[in-house]
C-alpha cells in the first residue's frame, strides 16, 4: 500500500475514533423532545387562530375582538376594543396577540434546528441542540408573555369557569415549551459532560 492511502486509511481511522457514538437512549430522548416540540406549535397555533379564549357573564372575548350576547339581538361583535370598557384593552391585546405568534415563530426555528441536530452525526451538532435549547426557552417566554397579558387586561373578568378551551390549550402548549427548553437543556449538559465538550448551559 503506498504513502498516501496508508495516511487517507489512518486520518479514517482517527476520525472514526473521535465521533462520538450516540447511544439509544440518547436519541430516544432526542427523539422525544422533537416529537413534543410541534405538538406545542399545533396546540399553541390553533389557541391563536380561534383565539377566544374568555366568556364573561353575556361577553366573549377574543385577542381582536369581543362580542356581547344577548337574547333578543343574539351575538353582536365588534373589532373596536377600546368600546369594551376595559382600561387599555386594545393596545393590551394587541402585545399579548404579537408575543403569543411569535412563540410559534421560534419554535418553528427551534423544530428544525433540533431535526439538523438530530440527523447529523457530526461532533459539531451539539451547537444546533444548544441554539434551539436556548430559543426554546425564548419562545416560552413568549408565550407565557402573551398569556399573562390577557390574565392581567382581563384581571376583573376572568374566572377559572369562564377560560375557554382554546386558552387552556394555549396554557398546555406553553407548558411543553418551557418542559421541552428544561429537557433539551438538561441533555445538552448530560451530552457536553460525556463527550468532554467545553460548552456548558
Amino acid at each position: 500500500m503506498d504513502g498516501p492511502c496508508r495516511l487517507c486509511l489512518q486520518a479514517q481511522r482517527l476520525l472514526a475514533q473521535r465521533r462520538p457514538h450516540r447511544p439509544f437512549f440518547e436519541s430516544f430522548i432526542r427523539a422525544l423532545i422533537i416529537l413534543c416540540a410541534p405538538l406545542s406549535v399545533v396546540l399553541s397555533s390553533i389557541s391563536i387562530c380561534d383565539d377566544h379564549w374568555l366568556r364573561a357573564d353575556n361577553r366573549l372575548f377574543w385577542l381582536w375582538r369581543f362580542c356581547t350576547a344577548s337574547n333578543q339581538t343574539g351575538l353582536h361583535c365588534l373589532q373596536d376594543l377600546s368600546q369594551a370598557h376595559v382600561p387599555r384593552l386594545a393596545s393590551g391585546m394587541a402585545v399579548a396577540h404579537s408575543v403569543a405568534t411569535l412563540a410559534v415563530g421560534v419554535a418553528i426555528l427551534v423544530l428544525e434546528l433540533l431535526m439538523v441536530s438530530q440527523v447529523c452525526e457530526d461532533p459539531h451538532s451539539w451547537r444546533e441542540w444548544a441554539l434551539g435549547s436556548t430559543l426554546f426557552l425564548v419562545s416560552f417566554i413568549f408565550s407565557f408573555r402573551g398569556l399573562l397579558s390577557f390574565l392581567i387586561l382581563l384581571r376583573n373578568q376572568v374566572t377559572l369557569i369562564g377560560l375557554t378551551l382554546m386558552f387552556w390549550g394555549k396554557f398546555t402548549a406553553s407548558f411543553l415549551f418551557f418542559l421541552n427548553a428544561i429537557n433539551a437543556i438538561t441533555h445538552f449538559n448530560s451530552i457536553t459532560h460525556r463527550w468532554g465538550l467545553p460548552t456548558k448551559f
